[in-house]
């Protein structure tokens, strides 16, 4: 029998004025074949300005396989300081605490950006896949993904 997932405390995630501050956990949900996520904000640890978000899913299903163990989002005018790119590396030692590897993250073919921020952090690009019809990704728009894995 598996046992039951628990939350960890992350402790301290910060490098400079970059830190990852967990704002809520989202448990299991067995009927949408979600898996535990933590959701981080990306705050500037001197002003505390909120300058985009990390999740980290926890496990291993089908949607790790289009959304990724890690999603992000910098906000656009804190774009082009690799917020995203340390916000990674911020969490891979978490993500080592909770067994996940490999890690994998995806993004959209045409994120130049996102992809560029996967190959800094070490990923590699392993393959792009179109999304399944009915997976979440599909339903707002997205065809295509990059699957980068991390061995960490």
């Amino acid at each position: 029998m598996e046992e039951p997932f628990t939350f960890l405390d992350p402790g301290k995630l910060t490098d400079d004025e970059l830190e990852l501050i967990l704002i809520k956990t989202v448990p299991a949900n067995d009927k949408l074949n979600y898996i535990p996520v933590y959701e981080f904000e990306m705050r500037n640890s001197k002003t505390s300005e909120k300058m985009g978000y990390i999740h980290f899913r926890v496990g291993y299903n089908e949607n790790i396989k289009y959304g990724g163990h890690i999603g992000y989002g910098v906000d656009e005018k804190f774009r082009g300081k690799k917020y995203a790119l340390r916000s990674l590396k911020l969490l891979f030692p978490f993500a080592k605490k909770h067994k996940i590897n490999p890690l994998w993250t995806t993004c959209n073919p045409e994120n130049a950006p996102s992809r560029k921020t996967c190959e800094l952090a070490g990923g590699k690009l392993v393959e792009i896949i179109d999304i399944p019809k009915h997976n979440d990704c599909y339903h707002r728009g997205e065809r295509k993904k990059c699957r980068y894995r991390f061995d960490i």
